[in-house]
């Protein structure tokens, strides 16, 4: 099909990657509800996960960063700003009408990112390494595709809460642990 077929033909759009079919909006991967909006929200993520995630790429490598981890060196706003657009994809989640279960795995991996983040240098090279709204983009497109993957959703949250409860836990303990040995090495105890 040429450009110039595909322009005639109003079941194709511009981009020639979404084709529009009762009222969804069908791409390779994802079909979003074609509210008006759909179509422009899942474009907005995208973009943002990528200014945010892998927008530049290294010179001479494949290795690709973006600002979550450039922003991330700068000391006190250098996470916030970057951890609330990371919040708006997962609000963009919501009024796509992504289900909880799903909702919830992107805030853990929000969680996960912003924790692991926030300590200074190693955050920042794990933030360029993880990348939270990649993943939670995927994760967005999945559901989009495949509804039904809520259930995969739902084991997976459940083992990463496992995961963060039992990793603030041993912090707490090493915190008690830590104070309890200060405390005998000054003599209180």
């Amino acid at each position: 099909m040429s450009s110039t077929d595909r322009s005639d033909d109003p079941e194709v759009d511009d981009d020639a990657t979404s084709v529009v079919r009762s009222g969804a909006v069908e791409n390779a991967r994802t079909t979003v509800p074609d509210d008006g909006d759909g179509r422009a929200r899942l474009g907005r993520v995208r973009r943002l996960s990528t200014l945010l995630d892998s927008a530049i790429t290294i010179p001479r490598t494949h290795i690709t960063v973006g600002l979550d981890p450039i922003l991330g060196i700068v000391p006190g706003v250098g996470d916030v700003v970057p951890t609330a657009a990371s919040a708006y994809i997962v609000a963009e989640a919501a009024a796509l009408g992504v289900p909880r279960a799903t909702l919830l795995r992107m805030c853990l991996n929000l969680l996960v990112d912003a924790v692991v983040g926030s300590v200074p240098l190693v955050g920042d090279a794990f933030d360029a390494v993880w990348r939270a709204n990649d993943r939670n983009v995927r994760l967005l497109e999945a559901r989009l595709a495949d509804p039904d993957g809520e259930r995969r959703d739902r084991r997976a949250v459940a083992v990463l809460g496992g995961v963060v409860f039992v990793s603030v836990l041993a912090v707490g303990v090493a915190a008690v642990a830590a104070a309890w040995w200060l405390l005998g090495v000054v003599g209180v105890v």
